[in-house]
């Protein structure tokens, strides 16, 4: 299994950047942690996601244990618009497959001047992994489709519940699904309902990204270890909640091992 979202924030090795939320020592999440919480539930592999919280631009901690996770791991950093296509070859060297854009964050106007960034993405294979709300995906849809770059639609595209599935913001999401040039992350429930686990007000939206996407074009994430999250969360029970959306064996597998393992290019782990 990979999981295809989850932080390493280790403030003891890497400070934190002066950024709006800091991490509390509670959402501290060393590469150690997070070996031992994939290991005790058969995770083989996964995705790293360079936090605007605590590091913002600063990869240093990201890059740090994709090193130590010695191909087990691969990352998506946070960059500054106007980064070289030399520094990205860099981070691709390094293990990055893909640059982690925040809209639901930072707002649409932040990546008014992205296009040569996407451009540069494009050339050179890599990801954009958009994490937007609701009608930011209709301001950006033109910018993300003329720039060709491979996309990853965080969190579900987090939708707004209160606006219903026919809205233009998550039809958006759906049409870039039925583009192919898209992927989505099942994940981030609780950032998206207002309702307690296992979040049944989610079922019609994700039944929609799975008719748009399918499981060749959708993966699973945990978003470990759970930054700001509105309750108690735990690993199992959100991994559990994947044979809920996707009774289907053979749909599960390929959205939980095959499809990510294709997309962002996860080898075995070779015996010690």
């Amino acid at each position: 299994m990979i999981d295809c979202h989850v932080h390493i924030l280790d403030p003891l090795r890497f400070p934190y950047a002066p950024t709006p939320y800091q991490p509390t020592a509670a959402e501290t999440s060393t590469a150690v942690q997070l070996g031992c919480v994939l290991d005790s539930h058969g995770v083989s592999h996964a995705l790293l996601v360079g936090p605007n919280s605590g590091y913002a631009a600063d990869n240093r901690c990201l890059l740090d244990a994709l090193a130590q996770g010695a191909g087990r791991y691969k990352g998506m950093a946070v960059v500054a618009n106007d980064t070289s296509r030399e520094q990205l070859q860099a981070l691709q060297a390094a293990g990055v497959v893909g640059v982690a854009l925040n809209p639901s964050l930072l707002g649409v106007a932040a990546y008014d001047d992205a296009a040569p960034l996407l451009a540069r993405l494009q050339a050179l294979g890599m990801w954009a992994q958009v994490q937007a709300v609701g009608s930011q995906w209709v301001a950006l849809r033109g910018l993300l489709q003329d720039s060709g770059v491979k996309l990853l639609i965080d969190h579900c595209g987090r939708p707004a519940l209160d606006a219903q599935p026919a809205c233009a913001g998550f039809q958006t999401v759906l049409a870039l699904g039925r583009s192919g040039q898209a992927v989505v992350k099942l994940s981030g429930y609780s950032k998206i309902s207002n309702q307690p686990f296992p979040y049944s007000n989610m079922q019609p939206y994700v039944e929609a990204l799975i008719h748009a996407f399918g499981p060749q074009a959708m993966v699973w994430a945990s978003d470990w270890p759970f930054l700001r999250a509105p309750d108690r969360m735990d690993y199992g029970p959100l991994l559990a909640l994947l044979a809920h959306w996707l009774p289907d064996p053979a749909a599960r597998r390929a959205v939980l091992q095959d499809t990510p393992q294709r997309l962002f290019g996860f080898e075995p782990i070779q015996p010690a």
